[in-house]
């Protein structure tokens, strides 16, 4: 059982930043998959962020602004957002992918950020 805690979000204006920060409770090096997830009221869940094995990948709209990174030995996952917009207030989940035939997905509790002026 992996248990997953977000922090970091908050408020801020546009074309601030904001890192973001998941804390694990047991080894995430082991874990076939890392991602940022948002939900914006109104919208559905979407796909923000992975990390698996050193590849990165990024949805279209936040490509060249947010970066995401772990440390392994902290048992970590960060997000970097950097140019923050409106369209980027959301929730923002942690997940943890482990296995990969039947994998089982691990999310943590959310934590909120709004982007205003």
């Amino acid at each position: 059982q992996v248990q997953l805690v977000e922090s970091g979000g908050g408020s801020v204006q546009p074309g601030g930043s904001l890192r973001l920060s998941c804390a694990a409770s047991g080894t995430i090096s082991g874990a076939t998959r890392m991602g940022w997830y948002r939900q914006a009221s109104g919208k559905q869940r979407e796909l923000v962020a992975t990390i698996s094995g050193g590849t990165t990948n990024y949805a279209d709209s936040v490509k060249g602004r947010f970066t995401i990174s772990m440390d392994n030995a902290k048992n970590t996952v960060y997000l970097q957002m950097n140019s923050l917009e409106p369209a980027d207030t959301a929730v923002y989940y942690c997940t943890a992918i482990f296995g990969i035939i039947t994998p089982t997905t691990y999310w943590g509790q959310g934590t909120q950020v709004t982007v205003s002026s």
